[in-house]
């Protein structure tokens, strides 16, 4: 007969049903704290996405930073045009700070490509703990 495997006996039998598992309902609260932490500090990748999708996840530093990246083009395009619309933004200042970035962006992932991952996990956290102090004496 063709069917369904039948489980071990005494097993417990668990009905499939479509909807969210635990990795979908963890991405999405990553993206919501992602999204909350953009619109409210302007930050949201490095500060929340990549240490989420590690602990949470299991992701790698590489992994977790450039699944961070995809992520953030579609959160700042949509936090920058909510920003645009209270007036908030200023286009030219934007630009000069963006377009030199791209040459930044380029030697980042050469050296995280060079670097042990646990190396970037430490520079990481260097640069959290240094931001976090650096706002608290301000």
């Amino acid at each position: 007969m063709i069917g369904p495997p039948t489980p071990p006996a005494g097993a417990s039998v668990r009905p499939s049903r479509p909807g969210l598992d635990g990795r979908t309902l963890r991405l999405g609260a990553i993206g919501t704290l992602a999204g909350l932490f953009s619109g409210l500090f302007g930050v949201g990748g490095g500060t929340v996405i990549v240490p989420l999708l590690m602990l949470w996840l299991g992701y790698q530093e590489r992994m977790a930073t450039a699944t961070s990246l995809a992520a953030i083009a579609l959160i700042a395009a949509f936090a920058a045009a909510v920003g645009g619309l209270y007036g908030n933004v200023r286009v030219g200042d934007a630009a000069l700070v963006g377009i030199p970035a791209i040459a930044g962006v380029v030697l980042g992932a050469w050296l995280a490509q060079r670097l042990p991952g646990r190396a970037i996990a430490l520079m990481f956290s260097g640069v959290l703990v240094a931001s976090a102090v650096e706002l608290v004496l301000r």
